[in-house]
């Protein structure tokens, strides 16, 4: 992925150096080789902790850097294909000292040298979570979502989050970064997940300065896999659902949907959750006492609160008229059995209502074309992700 890292010229610059110990490989009495250069020089104070470390050769090329914090923790860092030349690939923990160390050699003649300084403390720590869940096999449709502690409200503060995050996977995916919000950005594939994908993201957070005095002071991972493609087509018109697993048909239930004026929703969403036993209050909806019913094998579809789940009520109706709140009505069998069988993530479809998803109505990420989605991204590129080692 780009990195977008610049680079800090350090010719200039004056690096603690110490002689490898007098040269090698011919006379007895060859010069020692000249030191790498090191940039933040030692000493330095208040470095900037998305300000990348850089080694140069003076002569030769560089044969081992390492940073590392006081707690011996190294920073990632890659040399150039001409061995020349070496940084950082991403940023360092604001208010730490690094020392960094530096072995090169032209010939046989070795040569070492150090460098430590402080980065600057955050005055705000941008603090972060994930979505799925660690270790969670999901649907093709889920989308990872990073949520963010505090408003990110510069153009350059969304491309540095978006930079700091690496995503490997077992199949080359294509797909990009979405800004929901100030405070959440999303990742989906330019189509579904395919089955069977493992995926590991590292959110090189530390150091990245997402505002004035705002920087990530800690890196975040998450590794999931894509389980088998399951896909649910409910039609209000047909009051039926028809549910497959991979591009086969498994079940097909009788629905009943939202009444007129309590549409249900058409467009397609994800399972986000689910809850094996709930109170539906029309309190959460702003009209408190309209309802209040206890409900069984309930899978989310929409925050507003929109959801598959068991109706025996309304078994007379399902199948062949719409008359719920607004959610999708099925008999306690199917419900039970739809329950256990949907994972989240899961892609579920609803058609002939005359009520559009509202995006941001929950983690909706094909509520919007590609190149929609494209659009939402900070840098304005999608992403291939890099193979899963």
């Amino acid at each position: 992925m780009v990195k977008g890292v610049a680079l800090v010229a350090a010719s200039s610059l004056v690096a603690s150096c110490s002689s490898g110990g007098g040269g090698g490989g011919g006379g007895g009495g060859a010069a020692a080789a000249p030191p790498p250069t090191i940039a933040p020089a030692n000493g330095t104070q208040q470095v900037a902790p998305d300000q990348p470390v850089v080694v140069k050769a003076a002569k030769g090329k560089l044969t081992d850097v390492t940073v590392a914090d006081a707690k011996g923790r190294k920073a990632e860092g890659k040399l150039s294909p001409d061995g020349k030349s070496w940084q950082t690939s991403w940023g360092l923990a604001p208010g730490a000292t690094y020392t960094v160390t530096a072995h090169g050699g032209d010939g046989g003649r070795q040569t070492t040298a150090t460098s430590t300084f402080t980065t600057l403390a955050a005055e705000q720590k941008l603090e972060s979570g994930l979505a799925p869940l660690d270790g969670e096999a999901v649907g093709v449709g889920v989308p990872i979502q990073l949520l963010l502690g505090d408003d990110v409200t510069t153009k350059a503060g969304k491309q540095a989050v978006e930079r700091s995050l690496e995503l490997r996977t077992s199949t080359p995916i294509t797909g990009a970064w979405y800004w929901i919000s100030d405070r959440e950005v999303d990742f989906r594939p330019q189509a579904y997940w395919p089955s069977g994908t493992k995926v590991k993201l590292v959110a090189h957070l530390s150091g990245v300065k997402a505002g004035d005095g705002l920087y990530g002071t800690k890196d975040r991972t998450l590794s999931f896999t894509v389980g088998a493609k399951h896909y649910t087509r409910i039609n209000a018109r047909t009051h039926e659902a028809k549910v497959y697993s991979g591009d086969k048909p498994v079940r097909t239930m009788p629905v009943s949907l939202g009444r007129p004026g309590d549409d249900s929703y058409t467009g397609v969403m994800i399972a986000q959750e689910k809850d094996a036993h709930i109170i539906m209050d029309s309190a959460t909806t702003g009209a408190p006492g309209a309802y209040r019913i206890p409900t069984d094998w309930n899978v989310r579809l929409t925050y507003s609160g929109t959801f598959v789940h068991a109706a025996p009520w309304s078994t007379g109706a399902q199948g062949n008229s719409n008359v719920s709140h607004g959610c999708v009505n099925a008999s306690p069998s199917d419900a039970r059995w739809f329950f256990n069988f949907t994972d989240r993530g899961d892609i579920i479809e609803v058609t002939g209502t005359t009520r559009k998803l509202r995006f941001g109505n929950g983690p909706t990420p094909w509520a919007k074309s590609w190149t929609s989605w494209l659009q939402g991204s900070a840098l304005g590129q999608p992403v291939t992700t890099a193979p899963l080692s």
